[in-house]
C-alpha cells in the first residue's frame, strides 16, 4: 500500500505549532508562579526594612556621641567690646543700694530658718528648745528657795518607772538627776529621746505637740559625787538651786543633810527622810503631794 508523504505546505505549519509550544514553555521557566513572586517581594520588603532600621540607629548614636568637645573661644573684637561695654557702664546708687538690702535680707532669712530649723530639730525629739539645753545643763532655772527634792536615778531603770517618779516629781517641784547620758557626754540625742519618753503625759504621743510634764532633768554627775551617792533611785532635799551650773557653783555648796535609798513611791522616800530627822526639809514637799 503505497504511503503518502507530508507535502511542504502541511509540514510547515506542524513546524510553526511545536514552536509555539517550546516559547511557551520556556517564557513558564523564565516567569515564577504568582505564589514564588510574592514571597520574594516580602523578603526583599524585609531586607530593606532591617537595612532602614540599622541606617536609622546609626544616625541616632552618631548623633548621641557627635557635641561639642569644647567651647567655643570669642574672637578678640568681641573681646575688645565686652569689655568696653563694661567699661562704659555707669555706676547705679539706686541698683548697689537695692543689692545691699537683698543681701541684707538674704543674710536674716539665713539666720531665722537656721534658728527655725534648730527649733524643729528639738520638736522632732519631743523636746522644745528650752528642755534640750536643760537636758545638757546649762539652762538658768529660776531661783529656787527652801529644799527641793532631787531623785537621783540611771538611764538603766525602766521608763515605767521614770514616768511615775516624774508624774510625782511633777507635783512637788523636784528634780530628775542622772550622773551621765546614755552613749556618752558627746551624745545629746540618745538622752533626749529619754527625756521626751519620761516627759509625755500620754506614752503613745509622737512629735512636737505631745504635752510635756513640768519637771526638770538635769545630767549632773559632780552633785552625785557631791552626795557620795552610789546607787540610784535616791532622794536628797537639797537646799538652793540644785540645778546651778558648774561655773556658778562653788566646792562647799550647801548639801542634803541625809540621802535616802530605796525603790520606794516618793511618798515613802519623804517619810523615810523625815524619820532621819529631816521632817523640816520635807513638809513642803510632803504638803504638795498630799494635795494640801
Amino acid at each position: 500500500m503505497p504511503i503518502c508523504r507530508p507535502s511542504a505546505s502541511s509540514v510547515r505549519p506542524l513546524a510553526a505549532a511545536m514552536a509555539m509550544l517550546v516559547s511557551a514553555s520556556a517564557l513558564a521557566q523564565d516567569n515564577p508562579r504568582p505564589d514564588n513572586a510574592r514571597d520574594g517581594a516580602a523578603a526583599q520588603g524585609e531586607a530593606a526594612l532591617d537595612r532602614l532600621e540599622r541606617a536609622t540607629a546609626a544616625r541616632k548614636q552618631e548623633a548621641e556621641t557627635r557635641g561639642p568637645t569644647s567651647l567655643p573661644t570669642p574672637s578678640e573684637e568681641s573681646r575688645r567690646r565686652a569689655f568696653e561695654g563694661l567699661r562704659k557702664r555707669a555706676p547705679s546708687p539706686a541698683m548697689d543700694a537695692r543689692a545691699r538690702t537683698a543681701m541684707d535680707k538674704a543674710k536674716e532669712a539665713m539666720a531665722a530658718e537656721r534658728e527655725a530649723m534648730a527649733l524643729r530639730l528639738g520638736q522632732a525629739l519631743g523636746l522644745e528648745a528650752p528642755d534640750m539645753e536643760a537636758v545638757v545643763g546649762i539652762t538658768a532655772p529660776p531661783s529656787a528657795k527652801g529644799w527641793v527634792p532631787v531623785l537621783f536615778v540611771s538611764s538603766s531603770m525602766p521608763v515605767t518607772t521614770l514616768r511615775t517618779y516624774a508624774g510625782q516629781l511633777e507635783r512637788v517641784g523636784g528634780v530628775l538627776a542622772f550622773r551621765g547620758m546614755p552613749g556618752g557626754l558627746t551624745k545629746v540625742a540618745p538622752m533626749a529621746k529619754l527625756s521626751a519618753e519620761i516627759l509625755r503625759h500620754d506614752p503613745g504621743c509622737e512629735g512636737p505637740a505631745c504635752a510635756m510634764r513640768d519637771v526638770q532633768l538635769i545630767v549632773d554627775p559632780l552633785i552625785f559625787r557631791q552626795h557620795s551617792v552610789t546607787r540610784v533611785p535616791a532622794l536628797a532635799m537639797v537646799p538652793g538651786d540644785p540645778a546651778l551650773p558648774y561655773c556658778e557653783r562653788e566646792d562647799d555648796s550647801p548639801r542634803a543633810a541625809h540621802v535616802v535609798y530605796g525603790d520606794a513611791a516618793l511618798s515613802g522616800l519623804l517619810e523615810e527622810y523625815a524619820r532621819l530627822g529631816g521632817k523640816k526639809e520635807v513638809s513642803d514637799a510632803q504638803a504638795r503631794l498630799q494635795g494640801r
